[in-house]
């Protein structure tokens, strides 16, 4: 079954009670049993919804999974994976990451004795040089936010698999439509769902998907056990988003590409960070891992000056200035004051995080428009 059907019909059966088209919202905390353990496969909602477990079979059919599990938030998600490891472990990351991701690794769980390496993971020799005996996990970004930095998926699989650590990679960036990273060797897949997945930002939610049951029963476990699952009404509008997913990313690959063009050839910018440029870091990597290169843009100024990237910024008019990303209209950020200002200056700009450096998610409106936002702003 291709990308598109498998979006709009896995997981999804007409209501059996009155055959709507649409998975209702179960709005309950609990469920009737006609005797003790005699149920309908349903007991009480944080161990399993209805509407919740539609979307979490939807999510692992477009990852080409077997299992998926929702959360509150991708934060949740994330914090389910770490959960997985035991004190002395340890995790090797890229070093240009989210900023709440190196949060909860440095500021939650370090202090429970796992122990975080962050390195750049372009370069595989990096990676190598941190395993050990202790390695459990390596997270993965790619590409990476907000430098748009290529991992090669199937070759950190490879290291993976020779120490015995799980590969978690973050797809939110791509989605499953551009890039199915349990195909090139990936043990977990996650995704902030609030992004892209969701596309409306109208949703807080982060999700897990895998191919092995017995990672897939120690994630249920701890989703059951911690209690960090996804609403039904938030699981309804998850289920509605995917379903335009494909329209929705061919466009906002469309709308990227003609921005980023527009931002390589404009005298005020200094560098554009877009992995479908031939020049850009592993494009030979992202050519080859995904199928499309997304409406996600980093670029520079020259000057390099704090209150020129705040200027522009302030002064978009079609482009919002906001946190997150992956919905269907235009966000511009400030990463250093915003989505990464959890990170020390320090650590930032030696992953490329300056002071100039704007991020973009290029929506999917006319990009004649966004085009003459981000031309009036510059100039």
């Amino acid at each position: 079954m291709k990308f598109a059907t498998k979006a709009i019909h896995e997981g999804v059966e007409p209501d059996s009670a009155t055959g709507a088209i649409m998975t209702p919202i179960y709005q309950t905390s609990t469920y009737v049993q006609d005797g003790v353990g005699n149920h309908k496969g349903y007991e009480y909602s944080r161990t399993l919804n209805p509407t919740r477990h539609a979307l979490e079979k939807n999510i692992a059919a477009i990852e080409n999974g077997n299992y998926g599990a929702c959360f509150g938030s991708g934060l949740a998600a994330i914090d389910c994976v770490i959960k997985m490891l035991n004190p002395g472990d340890e995790v090797i990351s890229t070093n240009d990451l989210y900023g709440g991701s190196y949060r909860i690794f440095k500021t939650i769980f370090e202090k429970y004795g796992l122990v975080f390496h962050f390195v750049d993971m372009t370069d595989l020799s990096k990676i190598q040089e941190k395993i050990n005996e202790r390695t459990r996990l390596i997270w993965v970004e790619t590409p990476t936010n907000p430098m748009m930095n290529i991992i090669d998926i199937e070759a950190v699989a490879v290291l993976a698999k020779q120490c015995g650590a799980i590969l978690c990679v973050d797809n939110t960036f791509a989605t499953p439509y551009l890039q199915t990273p349990l195909d090139l060797g990936a043990d977990i897949v996650m995704h902030s769902v609030t992004k892209y997945l969701g596309g409306h930002s109208d949703v807080v939610m982060g999700a897990l998907v895998t191919k092995e049951e017995s990672l897939a029963m120690e994630i249920y476990r701890i989703q059951n056990s911690s209690g960090a699952v996804a609403g039904p009404m938030d699981s309804f509008l998850v289920l509605r988003g995917i379903k335009t997913l494909h329209l929705r990313m061919d466009r906002h690959c469309e709308n990227g590409e003609k921005v980023a063009h527009f931002l390589k050839d404009h005298p005020r910018i200094d560098k554009v960070y877009w992995p479908g440029f031939p020049s850009h870091p592993n494009h030979e990597v992202a050519s080859k891992q995904m199928r499309g290169f997304g409406g996600m843009i980093s670029f520079t100024l020259k000057g390099n000056r704090l209150e020129d990237a705040l200027r522009i910024v302030k002064n978009v008019r079609v482009f919002s200035l906001a946190e997150s990303l992956g919905g269907v209209e235009s966000l511009i950020g400030h990463p250093a004051t915003m989505t990464h200002a959890s990170i020390p200056k320090e650590e930032r700009e030696k992953s490329g995080v300056v002071d100039s450096l704007i991020r973009l998610s290029v929506g999917v409106e006319d990009v004649s428009d966004l085009i003459e936002d981000l031309r009036y702003a510059l100039d």
